[in-house]
């Protein structure tokens, strides 16, 4: 925490020693989330989380995510939840449903529980596009994830 003209500021660290990860990971899509959680993994054990402190939690599919995050968020056992799923557009109307429930649902565990529940959830039209965020050209997005995890406490 620093403190400047423009008020109080708070910086992350992105080191995650002593911190208690859940990540909740949607089973539909596993192609796509299975290299998000590997990409997670790696930016949380990279940036000093213990391998034994963090959780996977497996889910169906995304709409699932916000209700398994947010009974990890109010269990007390875990400082953060990384939500990680893939909605990928197909020829049906269920990919705005989907994507869209599951990142208010997401916001709201987190805004009801003070615990970061983190968006990790591909919103993409193809398989190309998801496959280039979760390791390809577009980087991991689960490791992303991971480092947005790891947010400073502010005293309150």
């Amino acid at each position: 925490m620093t403190s400047s003209s423009s008020g109080v500021r708070y910086d992350g660290t992105l080191r995650g020693d002593g911190l208690r990860v859940a990540i909740a990971c949607a089973r539909f899509n596993d192609l796509v989330t299975e290299r998000l959680l590997e990409g997670a993994r790696d930016g949380l054990l990279r940036h000093g989380v213990d391998e034994a402190s963090v959780s996977v939690i497996w889910v169906p599919g995304a709409f699932e995510l916000p209700l398994v995050s947010l009974r990890a968020a109010q269990s007390g056992e875990y400082d953060a939840v990384i939500a990680l799923g893939a909605v990928i557009r197909g020829e049906t109307g269920h990919y705005e449903q989907v994507a869209g429930q599951c990142a208010a649902g997401l916001m709201r565990a987190q805004l009801d529980t003070g615990i970061p529940v983190v968006f990790g959830v591909l919103a993409t039209d193809t398989l190309d596009q998801a496959m280039a965020r979760a390791g390809g050209k577009a980087g991991n997005k689960g490791f992303e994830a991971a480092l947005t995890g790891q947010l400073p406490k502010p005293a309150v």
